[in-house]
């Protein structure tokens, strides 16, 4: 009863920081349903009517179909060629001892020092001088890049937990360096896998700025992020309809989230196990 006591204040903390989330949440899905006049009048209310007006306004006026198919066709890519690039070197590091590898993961790890704006104009200058301006091909090539150094730091860390004796016991069955990496290190480094896909599904849906920039408001090649903002001008700031195509959007990163949070979870408590 006592231990009980004890853990009121941070049950109250908890169910506290829930309502934060749930009362914003309920807002943004609710105003999706409604009307200007109805989220001015009464925005906490429910809806009227739950029809799907809004959502088809949005999904129409601003090609939201199409900018969803391009969006995951620059997330899916990009997260391939990440993977396929970070694995490899993230093995690589892992199983080195020398100073030579020091010095490649701490330049790995200066990625993170470098700000996204601080980037852009050479960037610019890059897509145009491999004229790849105005195309989705670039920004397939691009993100990976940004995506390294997070992915190969945390890639190497779940790598180096993968116990010696497994690498040597498929080396004396004959296995290559790579079926070492795709039968030994890659299965028991899913967690880690599931957490750089995540985050970096998370970060290549939403990325706005060189979408825009590279990209362009092209309607036939734009992602949704850049499609969104039009909504704006096209429905004159409808603000229902602005918020039933910011939830349509929503819906991919949720069913990533769920199939990927459990090994997500499991990377976290792992590491916490490791402290």
């Amino acid at each position: 009863m006592k231990f009980g006591k004890r853990w009121i204040p941070a049950h109250l903390l908890v169910w506290s920081y829930a309502v934060l989330l749930l009362v914003p949440l309920y807002y943004f899905l609710a105003s999706a349903f409604k009307s200007n006049e109805e989220i001015f009048a009464h925005p906490f209310a429910l809806p009227e009517s739950f029809g799907l007006g809004n959502f088809s306004t949005a999904f129409t006026s601003a090609d939201l179909g199409l900018a969803v198919v391009n969006s995951a066709l620059v997330t899916s890519v990009a997260l391939v060629l990440t993977l396929a690039l970070a694995l490899p070197a993230a093995f690589a590091l892992a199983r080195s001892t020398g100073r030579l590898a020091s010095v490649v993961e701490k330049v790995f790890s200066l990625g993170f020092l470098i700000p996204t704006f601080a980037a852009l104009f050479p960037t610019f200058l890059l897509a145009a001088a491999t004229g790849l301006f105005h195309t989705r091909t670039f920004m397939v090539l691009f993100l990976p890049a940004t995506a390294m150094p997070l992915s190969v730091v945390i890639l190497v860390q779940f790598m180096r937990t993968v116990p010696k004796e497994m690498e040597e016991a498929a080396r004396m069955d004959g296995a290559s360096t790579y079926a070492v990496l795709r039968h030994v290190y890659a299965p028991m480094c899913l967690p880690g896998i599931a957490t750089v896909l995540l985050l970096n599904f998370l970060t290549f849906w939403n990325e706005y700025l060189y979408s825009l920039v590279i990209i362009g408001p092209d309607p036939a090649q734009r992602t949704v992020q850049v499609a969104l903002p039009t909504l704006k001008a096209i429905t004159g700031t409808d603000y229902g309809v602005l918020t039933a195509g910011t939830v349509l959007t929503l819906v991919p990163v949720w069913i990533v989230y769920t199939v990927l949070q459990r090994r997500m979870q499991q990377a976290l408590v792992s590491g916490a196990v490791k402290m």
